[in-house]
């Protein structure tokens, strides 16, 4: 790895993005819902945002929950938190009480950013987590009146009920605050800049701690590799669309954006004609999508009245992108589609490189900073060339441990040749240009709408039910959304009147939307191993063939 270990050591997630706010104060740096965001705009709300944090107690290295949809909001206490040196914890805004309590207590979150319209399912879990303090706040707040006026006149902005209390703060109120002034140290190796959370294999979410030199590594290879030269400083424009709790996403934002003084289009929802709009309007020439994304732009039946000839670079991540996806981009607009790869654990992975012709069924190269190898997943020894196996990444930045999960750690990380790798849980194998070419995931992890779903996560609400004793769950492919989620689940012999729509219910109290099961079969047993290990590969590839028999 040829990088340069003392230029990256000077810079934190916000540091170069203070650069370019030097260097471009009025070059807009968001335009969120038609409103424009200065670099200067969002640099002195962002430390307006820091200085209320302070003065209300928030130290370096507090945990801070972000559970808000993208907005500008989230950028500003984004930029905020990481200026004092607290840690952001980065939820979705779907997320159910059930699942935030669990976040909130394994944190050690004590404050939460989060919408009206969520609020509810923070006020239930105050009186049983850690929490000092909730900073409310709305999609619209900094709209000017006008917008929110005509937005409550015509009832197009969701609103929530939030009552007095005294631990409850008005997010517009906060940037009235003196900015702050002074620089709080940090140390880019030792001191954290996340703490994300993704599926378990136990059935619980994992903390995923990322320092401040993990992010920026991978952040700048994006800037100086794979974008290089074709990314035009202070002038090109990029469209922001999958939400920014998502690693992929935070990553482009800050690389494409914010650290190179370029305009982002930041998309509260993903809302096909709104994006098309936006694009043709102001002529984004970078885009990150999912595959789900670039299906619903080519099936839009409005898709012939926008001009999207500004669109040049279009990168795809989040699930495996379909052949016929690809070659229909292609067709349709004259340009390739990019992949980029990679997981919460590690961080961005591999790219298509964009000086050459992309191919629909590999993931990219390796970026400097990561070193992947390809093993046996029993022996984890590396396989000869051109041969599938399970997919090791490493890097010299990442913290190679889960939050508070021992066990977890001990599976996921494994010690080789001197250097811990994460175990990527895909299988893939490496081509004779050293690009990787997708083979197929790990059966514990589904891919749904771009999402990552943990089986067992969805296995262990299902199982706390009082009637099932067991259940699997899995993905069952669908062109439209990757994968359904189905769950085959056993009932007690006593269990009467128990059916899907109750189990469904259940889930949906405790389940993130994304998460619950769109189908439930009932069986009388489950298929383990001689030591009672579920084996969940053998139902999967039972449901493979039952589809491939009725489609033939």
């Amino acid at each position: 790895m040829n990088i340069n270990h003392e230029a990256w050591e000077k810079d934190s997630t916000f540091s170069r993005f203070d650069r370019m706010c030097e260097r471009y104060p009025d070059r807009t740096a968001v335009l969120y819902l038609g409103e424009r965001f200065s670099y200067s705009k969002l640099k002195e709300l962002s430390e307006r945002f820091a200085g209320s944090l302070v003065d209300m107690g928030v130290k370096k290295g507090d945990r801070v929950m972000i559970y808000i949809s993208n907005c500008i909001q989230w950028v500003i206490a984004f930029l905020g938190i990481q200026k004092i040196g607290a840690v952001i914890v980065p939820v979705s805004p779907i997320y159910t009480s059930f699942e935030i309590e669990y976040m909130i207590k394994d944190s050690g979150t004590e404050t939460i950013i989060c919408l009206d319209t969520n609020f509810c399912y923070v006020k239930e879990v105050f009186a049983r987590t850690g929490l000092k303090r909730a900073i409310v706040t709305n999609l619209v707040d900094l709209l000017p009146f006008w917008k929110r006026y005509l937005g409550v006149l015509f009832d197009k902005i969701p609103h929530g009920k939030v009552g007095r209390d005294r631990r409850v703060y008005p997010f517009r109120s906060l940037l009235k605050h003196p900015a702050l002034k002074s620089q709080v140290k940090l140390d880019p190796w030792k001191d954290l800049s996340y703490i994300l959370y993704t599926g378990g294999t136990t059935g619980f979410p994992k903390g995923v701690p990322g320092n401040h030199i993990g992010m920026t590594s991978y952040v700048n290879d994006v800037t100086e590799d794979v974008a290089g030269g074709y990314l035009k400083e202070g002038e090109d424009v990029y469209i922001a669309v999958n939400p920014l709790f998502h690693i992929m996403a935070l990553g482009l934002f800050m690389a494409i954006g914010l650290n190179k003084g370029n305009a982002t289009l930041l998309m509260p929802v993903p809302q096909v004609d709104a994006i098309l709009e936006t694009i043709e309007r102001h002529r984004a020439r970078w885009l990150l999508g999912v595959p789900a994304l670039y299906r619903m732009i080519l099936e839009n039946d409005r898709l012939d009245y926008y001009d999207l000839s500004s669109l040049t670079y279009c990168y795809c991540g989040g699930d495996v992108l379909p052949v016929e996806v690809f070659n229909r981009w292609r067709e349709r607009f004259g340009i390739p589609i990019y992949q980029v790869y990679g997981s919460t654990e590690a961080g961005h992975v591999t790219y298509s490189r964009i000086d050459k012709e992309p191919r629909a069924n590999t993931v990219g190269l390796p970026i400097k900073s990561r070193e992947c190898i390809v093993v046996d997943p029993e022996t984890l020894k590396p396989v000869p060339p051109g041969e599938s196996g399970e997919l090791l990444v490493t890097s010299p930045y990442t913290v190679k441990e889960y939050w508070n999960k021992p066990e977890e750690t001990k599976y996921s990380y494994v010690k080789l040749n001197d250097k811990i790798y994460y175990r990527m849980s895909d299988f893939v194998f490496q081509d004779t240009d050293g690009q990787l070419v997708y083979v197929e995931r790990s059966a514990d992890i589904i891919k749904h709408k771009a999402y990552r779903v943990s089986a067992s996560e969805v296995e262990a609400v299902l199982q706390d039910h009082p009637t099932v004793i067991g259940a699997c769950v899995i993905g069952v492919p669908d062109l439209k959304v990757g994968e359904r989620i189905k769950a085959i689940v056993v009932l007690k012999e006593d269990a009467r009147g128990v059916g899907g729509a109750e189990l469904t219910k259940w889930c949906r109290e405790r389940l993130a939307p994304y998460k619950v099961p769109q189908y439930i079969e009932f069986r009388d047993m489950l298929p383990k191993s001689k030591v009672g290990k579920l084996l969940r590969r053998e139902v999967r590839d039972e449901e493979r063939r039952r589809i491939e028999k009725k489609e033939a």
